[in-house]
């Protein structure tokens, strides 16, 4: 036991005295912790919360169009300014890069005229289907390809997002080309306009929409950036002790401290368990310095709270295997490697690649169906999917067993791979 406690203090002052890989460790970590969730914090406040500036020319001059404008503002997404109705798709863009907008729409001059030609014939149709009335429309009152509504972005706009906004138009067109049908097809009947309060009864929405997140406890609380991003980026952090970690067993194989351990009435595997029982407190200090910034800090910088999950006997169940097989893969990399830079190098390079194949960099749901293999195969990816399901499931430790054993499986795999390399280079 002294051998063992002797050989901690020895780690523990070196990993203080390695001052780079301090702040590699604890840092950085925070750095992105908070980078990144502010980035993805904006991003949603930006399409559920704040709304979008968008610029209108409008070239028709009936009340139709108007009510289109309307709409658009009922949706709550955009942040309506008009503009002259004598600008060219030129001007107009000009005009948005000067007031930093990154929509804007041109209603044509036959938007209304379209609409109500549609509602007519439809209408026309549909009567004549019943037997209520003939259809007297031709094709010639009816053009085929009514001039579109232009739809100006920016460049800079991801795909998703502009979907987004497409699908908020077509909504608009949708409301305004059914309240037109309905309208029609009453004066058609009746001879005479619809009352107004027949009209909102009828194209009232009835059904709401409500959000619930499929959590394991029914929690009905809805993830925010701050789940998301820490478990995310503290796993990141832990991998990254390879840095420190692997470097260390390097240098002392460089300087012959094995070869020395030889000589004394000691095993290097007692070295070797000292080390991971210091870096695994090293792990723990992430999570908790990093868990502490989103519970206490991010609601002082106006980011969410960091919501602890329901069993944290779990968590801490969780963060023990993260850290585990963190320290495993940095002392195997350190034991393959034959410089400081070889571990250096390889293992930062090697846990960025494993980052953006398990999800930590990309979303898991935007990769291509050929990477659902690819990820099972980064321990990260299982390191993730154990916090996933505490943090954004709300679900327990035996909820989690599916990613918490290959986990476990991954370390023991990955230190029977280092024990193998230790006794060929003869250090065990």
């Amino acid at each position: 036991m002294f051998k063992l406690w002797a050989t901690i203090r020895k780690d523990t002052l070196l990993l203080f005295r390695d001052k780079v890989g301090l702040l590699l460790m604890f840092v950085m970590p925070i750095i992105l912790v908070l980078v990144i969730t502010s980035i993805q914090n904006s991003t949603f406040e930006l399409v559920n919360e704040n709304k979008i500036p968008l610029l209108v020319c409008n070239k028709d001059t009936a009340y139709t169009s108007i009510e289109f404008i309307e709409a658009l503002d009922q949706i709550g997404m955009f942040e309506i300014k008009q503009v002259s109705k004598d600008l060219t798709n030129e001007s107009l863009n000009t005009l948005m890069h000067e007031n930093d907008v990154l929509i804007s729409i041109i209603i044509p001059p036959t938007f209304s005229s379209s609409i109500s030609q549609k509602s007519t014939n439809v209408s026309s149709k549909a009567l004549h289907e019943f037997g209520l009335a003939e259809n007297t429309l031709t094709k010639k009152e009816f053009p085929e390809k009514p001039l579109p509504i232009t739809f100006i972005y920016n460049p800079v706009l991801q795909q998703s997002f502009l979907q987004s906004i497409n699908g908020a138009l077509t909504s608009a067109i949708q409301i305004i080309e059914g309240k037109k049908l309905v309208q029609q097809l009453y004066v058609t009947l009746n001879e005479k306009p619809m009352p107004e309060n027949l009209q909102m009864e009828i194209l009232q929405k009835n059904i709401s929409i409500e959000e619930i997140a499929a959590a394991k406890d029914g929690s009905k609380t809805i993830p925010n950036a701050t789940q998301h991003n820490v478990p995310a980026w503290t796993i990141f952090a832990m991998f990254f002790i390879v840095i420190s970690l692997g470097g260390s067993v390097v240098k002392e194989k460089l300087s012959g401290s094995f070869v020395r351990l030889k000589t004394l009435p000691t095993n290097y595997l007692t070295a070797l368990l000292s080390k991971q029982l210091t870096y695994l407190g090293v792990t723990l200090l992430q999570v908790f310095v990093i868990f502490s910034l989103g519970i206490w800090i991010f609601p002082y910088i106006g980011l969410p709270a960091l919501n602890l999950p329901a069993d944290l006997f779990g968590l801490l169940i969780v963060s023990l295997l993260c850290g585990w097989c963190a320290i495993s893969y940095a002392i195997c990399i350190g034991t393959y490697s034959q410089t400081q830079e070889q571990a250096n190098g390889f293992g930062a390079v090697s846990i960025v690649i494993l980052a953006a194949i398990s999800g930590i960099l990309v979303p898991s749901f935007a990769m291509p169906q050929s990477f659902a293999v690819i990820m099972k195969l980064s321990p990260l990816y299982w390191c993730l999917e154990s916090y996933y399901g505490l943090f954004l499931e709300r679900g327990s430790l035996a909820d989690i067993l599916e990613t918490t054993l290959p986990l476990l499986g991954f370390i023991v795999i990955i230190q029977g791979i280092t024990l193998i390399g230790l006794k060929k280079k003869n250090l065990i």
